[in-house]
């Protein structure tokens, strides 16, 4: 259980290898992506919003900033998700996993997201390791909550440039944060 949870916001073409090694990605990668979609989809309305999460959404877009959603996730995923947060109207633009070909820690979904946003300009907020290293690979700073598992220390050491206890303290804050 901890190593699948040491990998959890890693896309899930990674994912596999990472946790169970290449001789079961090459075996079974297909077939257990597959499973696990079959599981979230179970369980996806049972997934309620973080706290303070359209509210950070609606202060970005006062304070003028392009705000686009990267995301490696189904285009049904995201749709279900971006209505329950009740964000499609305020965010500026999403990515799918039809825009990417490898998933985090490889750029493409912050590549994606710049390219939708029309800025190279900007700054990820993640909650993960992964997150951290996707923004890095993609040359861009990344503001860390710690919603995803990991602690302030590990954020800041994979190179998290600030770190909130949550999305209300991020949006308290963010004239502390490069996005002010």
């Amino acid at each position: 259980m901890w190593r699948i949870h040491r990998h959890i916001g890693m896309g899930g073409d990674q994912l596999v290898a990472a946790v169970a090694g290449d001789a079961i990605e090459e075996r079974l990668g297909d077939r257990l992506r597959d499973a696990a979609h079959e599981e979230f989809q179970k369980l996806r309305d049972e997934c309620a919003p973080l706290e303070g999460a359209r509210e950070l959404c609606v202060e970005l877009k006062r304070r003028g900033l392009a705000l686009v959603l990267a995301s490696s996730a189904s285009q049904d995923d995201l749709d279900h998700f971006l209505d329950v947060l009740g964000v499609r109207e305020v965010v500026d633009g999403w990515t799918t996993a039809d825009d990417v070909e490898r998933t985090k820690p490889h750029p493409d979904v912050v590549e994606a997201a710049l390219d939708k946003a029309g800025t190279r300009a900007a700054v990820m907020v993640g909650d993960s390791r992964w997150d951290v290293e996707a923004a890095a690979n993609a040359g861009l700073e990344t503001i860390c909550v710690i919603t995803g598992g990991w602690s302030e220390q590990e954020l800041r050491d994979a190179g998290a440039r600030c770190v909130f206890d949550s999305l209300v303290e991020l949006r308290e804050r963010l004239d502390a944060t490069p996005l002010s």
